[in-house]
């Protein structure tokens, strides 16, 4: 059975950024769709709304959701209640699932700050509290601190250069594992491309792996 890939950009992207990842995935084996949306000016409910019908049009499945930074986050709301989508894995990519500090001392800009986030801008700050979804979910964190969250706020601990290592960190996760590379170059990483199809092949990432992390349980 043909296994599809749904791919989420992040936040002020469009879906050319997801091109070499896209190949990737294709070349290991999957038929892979790019699911491009407003980030800013689309309301969250639109964009749940879209990618529910987007995935149940590749059913029966499985569907799988490879999500960038918000891209991550959106999989995870979509599938928070997803009794009739199809089964599959969500991998998040350099996703603030508790929460984003640089997006919040964005907001603090004033209203320019607050627009520039646009209607997820609550889920970019706040996150999610811990995952009781049914699908598995596994996070690719950075570690390479070059980016604009770095250069526009202080950002506590490990981070990618826009999103700390621990707030990619939920309770309830699958698997966590964290690879050198900036917040951008999780799109462009070789080796993000195959712990993504790791993960969506088998539910884990290796255990001994490069980056490899046992923190999500």
């Amino acid at each position: 059975m043909t296994e599809h890939i749904i791919l989420l950009h992040g936040l002020w992207m469009r879906g050319f950024a997801l091109g070499l990842l896209h190949r990737r995935l294709m070349e290991a084996g999957f038929r892979v769709h790019r699911f491009d949306y407003m980030s800013v000016a689309a309301t969250q409910q639109h964009i749940l709304a879209r990618l529910h019908t987007g995935m149940l049009d590749c059913a029966p499945g499985p569907v799988h959701l490879v999500g960038h930074s918000l891209g991550g986050l959106l999989a995870l709301r979509a599938c928070l209640e997803s009794e009739d989508l199809p089964p599959g894995r969500i991998v998040c990519l350099g996703s603030p699932l508790k929460g984003s500090a640089a997006a919040r001392a964005f907001a603090g800009w004033g209203r320019g700050g607050e627009v520039l986030l646009g209607h997820n801008r609550d889920l970019l700050e706040q996150g999610l509290e811990a995952w009781h979804g049914s699908r598995e979910v596994g996070v690719i964190a950075g570690c390479t601190p070059i980016g604009l969250g770095a250069m526009l706020s202080h950002i506590e601990g490990q981070h990618d250069g826009t999103i700390a290592v621990e707030e990619t960190l939920l309770p309830g996760l699958a698997g966590h594992c964290v690879v050198e590379t900036s917040h951008t170059g999780l799109l462009l990483s070789a080796e993000v491309a195959r712990l993504t199809t790791q993960f969506l092949r088998e539910g884990r990432f290796d255990a001994n792996g490069p980056g490899a992390d046992e923190r999500a349980s």
